[in-house]
């Protein structure tokens, strides 16, 4: 097999696909990509067993259709290697393959094709279309409050629910939470899967074309969202999601209404005396005002008012800033509402104009 193809066809697919390979693979065939030619197109595939992607280029030119892998990392350092407007030509020989530009000349070891992994357990349970946008709103509003390396395996991921008209996201680490929900226009089944956090970054990393629709195919152990010449694949993790429901406390009493962009501003400057490992600040409520202080081990001391909506009893609350400057930066809005029912109990923090993001934070012991 051997083909032909311009440069510039060929380092953004090839950059995209080499972005899920695992620096340290399990096996070595994972060190490579699957390339296949169809007639006037190369398909290149990568997957790190979690995640699959597979795009596609046109090629200038090409002799027969095939199967064949190549060194994913090496195959991209050598292509961007060539000047902008090369022309690369492929050749494959039994276990290697020939790059050449020019008069530059790479050989490379292949591994034989039948050996590539590929995720292919499907059986679709609910199929939809969604514009590109709305997928990437759902996963910027969650995706900083999944865990990392939590041993709660199935909080290392967001959850995906289907629910009549409406898509939902939710991601949690135990010490806040994050829900989005915005309705279709078609109606779904019920259902509900966890990906993992590997999946959800990749693919918020695709969304680049917010009026373009993706195709979203949900099955027993993977999800598949197909753009246009582009096919990402996740397998999904088996555990059982908190209920998010339960932790949205609904008949809170102790409500705040306050500028965004003020709050940003002061919670920024306290976030910068705050201690290094707990990052705590304390919030002392009043009539319509808010103060608030955060300190460190060196005695450091930040204290600040800013005017708030605020008429209930006077009382002080203490949260790692860090986790309300997350859900702040998420938020991006004009005025933001803070919801609890005393020092003690977790609080909903939600734009108080639009109501498809909601967020929970646990407060802190200061």
């Amino acid at each position: 097999m051997q083909f032909s193809i311009t440069r510039e066809n060929l380092i953004k697919p090839l950059q995209q696909v080499c972005g899920v390979l695992n620096s340290r693979p399990p096996t070595a065939v994972l060190h490579n990509l699957l390339l296949q030619v169809d007639q006037n197109r190369l398909i290149l595939t990568g997957t790190d067993l979690e995640v699959e992607l597979s795009t596609q280029s046109q090629l200038t030119s090409a002799a027969q259709d095939g199967f064949y892998t190549i060194p994913g990392k090496k195959f991209l350092d050598i292509c961007r290697s060539f000047n902008d407007d090369a022309e690369i030509n492929v050749v494959f020989e039994e276990d290697r393959a020939i790059i050449s530009s020019g008069r530059s000349r790479f050989t490379l070891s292949t591994l034989p094709a039948n050996e590539y992994p590929t995720l292919t357990d499907w059986h679709v349970e609910v199929d939809f279309t969604v514009e590109q946008e709305t997928l990437s709103r759902l996963i910027d509003a969650t995706q900083f409050s999944m865990a990392n390396q939590d041993a709660r395996y199935f909080l290392n991921g967001m959850k995906f629910e289907t629910e009549g008209n409406l898509l939902r996201t939710i991601a949690t680490d135990g010490h806040r939470l994050a829900v989005c929900t915005i309705a279709l226009e078609q109606s779904l089944p019920n259902h509900s899967v966890i990906m993992p956090r590997k999946g959800v970054l990749e693919l918020n990393r695709l969304l680049n074309e917010p009026s373009q629709p993706v195709r979203i195919q949900i099955g027993t152990s993977n999800i598949r969202v197909q753009f246009e010449h582009t096919v990402f694949t996740s397998k999904l993790i088996d555990g059982r999601f908190p209920d998010y429901r339960r932790v949205l406390p609904r008949n809170a009493d102790h409500i705040i209404e306050a500028d965004w962009a003020t709050l940003k501003q002061a919670f920024s400057r306290a976030a910068i005396l705050s201690n290094e490992r707990i990052h705590g600040v304390r919030l002392a409520l009043s009539l319509n005002q808010m103060g608030i202080t955060s300190s460190n081990a060196e005695k450091d001391v930040a204290e600040e008012v800013i005017d708030i909506q605020y008429d209930n009893d006077e009382m002080e609350i203490s949260f790692n800033v860090s986790y309300l400057l997350d859900v702040l930066n998420a938020l991006k809005c004009e005025k933001v509402r803070f919801r609890f029912s005393d020092s003690n109990s977790s609080c909903l923090i939600e734009d108080c104009n639009e109501a498809s993001a909601e967020y929970v934070i646990m407060p802190m012991r200061l």
